[in-house]
């Protein structure tokens, strides 16, 4: 009898239970240990949609900040903030691509970035309206015919900046090239052929336009021709040469250009320096320049400067 009972325990069918309790068991303790690292996951994540939540709500509120400051300063200054269109145009679209980026292209330290150029930009706008202001005020002992002068010229230079809205507003952006991070820098050349960046006339030897050409599918690659035309403060082109070599066709109107060079487009973005150097004979006038890039049918960069 005691030899059958060692056989009953020793049988498959006991070893065979005895091994599912244990795979059991192992189970279990797998399932529990997942269930709290779930647990511990979910938590983290929520924390961390807590904060990215809290971060997008401190740079709108940076924004509106900025955006409600300037308005007030456009407020403030009434008719003058006119003469300064271009630069409250610049704030206005710097504005509106954050306020797409915080509700579309979440990146903080990018948004961050654009949103401090966007004050250090509204800084300028008051010091430049502040400036508006002084300048106003040393013009009020002059006579009435050079008020009523100042008062045209404004006149033509807000049709002027009228003219190139409509002109930029009715523009099919798929099939034009794009241009970001235009800038125009007055330069003074040392010795050495070392250039240094400057706002005074008596130093400025050349401007400096440099400006990345935006990647594009939709636009035929190959050779690009691009046109340059710096105004000066009374709307004047600043030009090598009044002869037809030193114009181009816009729109079906013959222009005079300030510089132009073919551009080997390949449908990637590439960066694009362009030189204007000052003529000794040529004497420039203090005030805000505006200088546009041309292609083709279409202006694709607008940015302005200001020499003293």
């Amino acid at each position: 009898m005691e030899k059958q009972g060692n056989e009953i325990k020793n049988s498959p069918k006991g070893n065979s239970s005895l091994w599912m309790y244990i795979v059991l068991g192992i189970l279990a303790v797998v399932i529990i240990g997942l269930s709290v690292w779930l647990i511990s996951v979910k938590s983290n994540m929520k924390e961390l949609l807590t904060e990215k939540e809290i971060q997008k709500i401190e740079l709108q509120n940076e924004l509106d900040s900025v955006i409600l400051q300037h308005d007030r300063i456009k407020a403030a200054y009434g008719e003058i903030s006119d003469s300064l269109v271009s630069m409250d145009s610049i704030i206005q679209a710097n504005a509106k691509e954050i306020k797409e980026m915080l509700n579309f292209k979440w990146e903080y330290y990018k948004i961050k970035k654009k949103l401090s150029r966007l004050q250090v930009v509204a800084q300028g706008y008051v010091r430049q309206m502040d400036s508006i202001v002084t300048i106003n005020h040393e013009l009020t002992e002059e006579n009435l015919q050079i008020k009523e002068e100042i008062i045209i010229e404004k006149r033509k230079s807000r049709q002027l900046e009228e003219k190139t809205e409509v002109l930029t507003g009715i523009v099919t952006e798929a099939a034009v090239l794009k241009v970001y991070n235009l800038t125009a820098s007055p330069m003074h050349e040392k010795g050495g052929g070392k250039q240094v960046e400057t706002d005074k006339i008596k130093r400025t030897d050349l401007v400096k336009i440099c400006f990345t050409l935006g990647e594009n599918s939709v636009v035929e690659p190959g050779n690009k021709e691009l046109y340059v035309r710096i105004a000066e403060p009374d709307q004047e082109i600043l030009t090598m040469g009044r002869g037809e070599e030193y114009s181009f066709m816009f729109q079906g109107e013959q222009l005079q250009y300030s510089i132009t060079e073919t551009v080997d487009y390949q449908k990637i973005a590439q960066e694009v320096c362009m030189t204007w150097n000052k003529r000794a004979s040529k004497e420039l006038k203090p005030g805000l320049y505006h200088v546009e890039i041309f292609q083709g049918d279409n202006i694709i960069g607008h940015t302005s400067f200001t020499l003293k």
